[in-house]
Parts: C-alpha cells; sequence; structure tokens
C-alpha cells in the first residue's frame, strides 16, 4: 500500500519505534472514538488524530477492528489498574472491596463515549471482540480471587467454586455498568459501588455447594 504524505509535524516520527507509534494510534483510536463513535470513524481519522501515515497504521495493525481491540486491552488494563492501585492492605478485605470498586467505576466514567464503545461496540466485532472480552474479564476476575483470598480464606477443594463465582461477580458488574449505559448513566457509575461491594461479599464468602447433599 503506497504511503501517503505525513499530517503536518508528523516527519520527526518516522525514527519512533514501532512500539512508539502502535501507542499514538491506540490513543489516535480512543480519541476518535470518544469524538464520532466507532461505527462512523475511518483509518483516515485515526492516523489523522495519531499524527502518523495510513502506511504506519498497517504496519502496526491489519484492520480498524485490530486497532479497537488494541484500545480495549489497553483501557482495560488501565482500569485494572486503578482497581489495583485501590487496593490498602491495612485495611480488612470487605473495606478493601468497596474503596476498590469505587476507584474503578469512577475511572470507567471518566469517559463516557469511550466507555460505551469498549462495552458495547466490542461485541459487535464477533468472535474476536468476544474473545479478548472474556480475556479481560479473566483477568479482572482472578484479582478479585486473590484480594478475597488474602482475607477470606476457602478450603483447597473449593477453589474452583471461588474462581467460578468471581466470573459470575464480573459479569454481575458489567451487566450493571452496561444498563447504567444504556440508561443514560454513566456519570453516576459511582454509585453502583455499594451494590457491587454487596455482590461481592454475598457471592464470595458463600460456601461451597457440598456435592452429597446435592446428589441427595
Amino acid at each position: 500500500m503506497p504511503d501517503e504524505k505525513l499530517p503536518a509535524g508528523a516527519t520527526a516520527q518516522a525514527a519512533e519505534p514501532a512500539s512508539a507509534h502502535r501507542s499514538r494510534l491506540i490513543e489516535g483510536m480512543a480519541h476518535s472514538v470518544a469524538a464520532k463513535g466507532y461505527a462512523d470513524i475511518t483509518v483516515a481519522d485515526i492516523v489523522r488524530e495519531a499524527g502518523v501515515s495510513k502506511r504506519t497504521f498497517y504496519e502496526c495493525f491489519a484492520t480498524k477492528n485490530d486497532c479497537l481491540i488494541a484500545l480495549y486491552v489497553a483501557a482495560s488494563h488501565g482500569a485494572l489498574k486503578v482497581l489495583k492501585e485501590a487496593i490498602d492492605p491495612g485495611r480488612d478485605w470487605k473495606t478493601q472491596v468497596e474503596h476498590a470498586l469505587g476507584a474503578y467505576l469512577a475511572c470507567l466514567a471518566s469517559n463516557p463515549a469511550l466507555l460505551r464503545t469498549l462495552f458495547i461496540e466490542i461485541l459487535g466485532l464477533g468472535s474476536e471482540g468476544l474473545q479478548v472480552r472474556r480475556r479481560m474479564n479473566q483477568e479482572l476476575a482472578d484479582f478479585v480471587v486473590q484480594v478475597v483470598g488474602v482475607g477470606h480464606s476457602h478450603p483447597a477443594q473449593d477453589s474452583a467454586h471461588t474462581a467460578a463465582m468471581a466470573m459470575a461477580v464480573v459479569g454481575g458488574i458489567n451487566e450493571l455498568v452496561l444498563q447504567a449505559i444504556e440508561n443514560g448513566g454513566t456519570a453516576k457509575l459511582a454509585t453502583l459501588t455499594p451494590a457491587c461491594s454487596a455482590l461481592v461479599r454475598a457471592v464470595l464468602t458463600a460456601p461451597a455447594p457440598n456435592p452429597a447433599a446435592l446428589r441427595a
């Protein structure tokens, strides 16, 4: 694919490593979707925001969808980083969960347009979008298990049950966020903190079912 004329001021970017170009393009995607929504943006919009050429885009990403997936992963890791940094080991785990969830939800609410794209439009990518969404949800569920495990011990045989319940908690929180997005309540996501915290406490502190009792 022939290169296009670089946007003004982009010549200096030619010497940047590929990782820097990739980061600029992901940021360009974020600005583009926040301004216009994913369905209406083009690769031209992304490269204009990033200050690079179309050739550089296709050296980093095969398609616009690939760039959206990269943005989704970066944004998800950013939100997870906020969650992790909000953990205070000096507090009991229930207080830690509530404080961390509040910080996480506030982070999600900070960019409503981007949030809608990442929670809703990522699913429009089909199996690719679903796969990466599940991977990010698994990372979040693993972290929930880690935090809860520090202050609330489970028998070894309950580990699989706890992991499954953690994923159920993540799914429940995601559904509450989706509902807020659809109802135009993105700016008030932090008000979901008590409900999300109660969900974590109720689900992850419940004892695993007794297999013998289930068979009876």
